[in-house]
């Protein structure tokens, strides 16, 4: 079964975002980069996120883990949901893709073979 992974939250300005949600929420943050980084809950509780710049999904979205991303692609499209782009590869055992719900509504899938 799926779990939710992290949240993801676009930026126009990664150190602004870093920032806010630094001084209003307690995060920690680490960059992956210039352009995204990984912010984290205070004490270890709930789950993390990252901060990324602003592309292709324009507004906050969830990612879930699942068994094989195929199969969920393929159940979200037999349900009224569609895939957006390909599958991509994130590490050597792990992949991830953007789907819509049968809502219209931009969700992250996440799978990992290790």
């Amino acid at each position: 079964m799926a779990h939710v992974e992290h949240f993801e939250i676009p930026t126009d300005d990664i150190k602004r975002a870093q920032a806010f949600y630094k001084e209003v929420l307690g995060f920690d943050y680490e960059p992956w980069g210039d352009d995204m980084g990984v912010i984290r809950q205070p004490e270890g509780k709930g789950i993390n996120g990252d901060l990324h710049e602003r592309g292709a999904t324009p507004h906050p979205t969830v990612v879930f883990t699942v068994d094989n991303i195929e199969e969920t692609v393929a159940a979200a499209v037999a349900n009224g949901g569609s895939q957006l782009g390909e599958i991509q590869a994130l590490t050597e055992t792990s992949r991830w893709v953007y789907i819509k719900d049968s809502e219209g509504n931009i969700v992250g899938l996440y799978d990992d073979t290790e």
